[in-house]
């Protein structure tokens, strides 16, 4: 227990505990990613847990085009349970995630896990203020699925599914304000889902689809905007802005930081051409942003 409360106790990451831990590399790409696992036992093999990692990675760098950073510090904690119940991203000492696995967790919970991708896309983005951790966070929420899509581990269809059954928690209620400084869970991870969505369907209208916030996100790593770093808001923005010749994510911020925007999910998923039904969703190929729906999981070459 003393062993493995060094690598749970304190808000940062334990870089010093860490780096006393034996290591294996596992290669992206335009990057490296040193795994420790702490003391405890688990139910998956290394190589099992390797494979995981190189899988989260793939898909993170098919959406950036790269891995987000040269070098990260990846480490996997032993908890109690059967699955992956949490993760933390840090970046002041160079990228770090802290990822806790379920003792009992097989193969199959490595298989359906989002948290690993999850906090690898949190390394593709500037440290920000805590008033603007909705970004961080509805990105991260919006990217991994759309990710994995594109790297072959979801299927479109689901993550559509999943959007239309989830993104409505992160609407405003009657005590909220706009996304910056929000304190709701909700507001946080899924309002910030709506805003990068809301913002990747208006870059793909101006660009006639040409470009999606794929784009600018990538932009914004390729200027040096990984986690390591910090930048204020405006800067991101802007840099995205810049990628796709519009201020889409400027304009979309002026109004949703600052006040509780709804906008009309239900309208919105009629005209991407999503429709619920039994057990998931069915794709209206009429309708008038169906080829925008396409593009947004499609994929860009590296």
């Amino acid at each position: 227990m003393a062993a493995r409360s060094e690598f749970l106790a304190g808000q940062g990451f334990p870089y010093d505990a860490f780096d006393r831990l034996p290591q294996t590399q596992v290669a992206a790409p335009r990057g490296r990613i040193c795994v420790g696992i702490a003391p405890g036992a688990l139910a998956v093999s290394q190589p099992v847990i390797l494979d995981w990692v190189r899988r989260s990675a793939t898909a993170v760098s098919t959406y950036y085009g790269r891995f987000p950073v040269d070098a990260a510090r990846l480490l996997i904690v032993p908890v109690a349970g059967a699955d992956v119940p949490g993760a933390t991203t840090w970046g002041y000492r160079g990228a770090a995630i802290r990822i806790l696995l379920g003792r009992d967790a097989d193969e199959a919970a490595l298989q359906r896990d989002w948290k690993m991708v999850h906090e690898m896309v949190h390394l593709a983005l500037p440290d920000l203020d805590e008033p603007h951790a909705w970004l961080s966070e509805g990105l991260a929420v919006y990217v991994e699925p759309i990710a994995r899509v594109q790297a072959g581990e979801l299927q479109a269809r689901t993550i559509w599914a999943d959007m239309v059954r989830d993104m409505p928690q992160g609407l405003p209620g009657r005590p909220d304000g706009g996304l910056d400084g929000t304190r709701s869970w909700a507001r946080t991870y899924w309002g910030g889902a709506i805003f990068c969505l809301c913002a990747d369907i208006a870059i793909r209208r101006r660009t006639e689809n040409r470009l999606g916030l794929q784009d600018a996100m990538r932009a914004v790593l390729a200027a040096g905007g990984n986690h390591e770093v910090a930048w204020p808001i405006r800067r991101i923005l802007a840099a995205a802005d810049r990628a796709v010749g519009a201020r889409v994510l400027s304009e979309l911020y002026a109004t949703m930081g600052a006040r509780p925007i709804a906008p009309d999910l239900l309208a919105l998923w009629r005209e991407l051409g999503v429709w619920a039904a039994a057990g998931g969703v069915t794709f209206d190929e009429a309708a008038p942003l169906a080829s925008i729906r396409a593009a947004l999981t499609a994929g860009r070459p590296a």
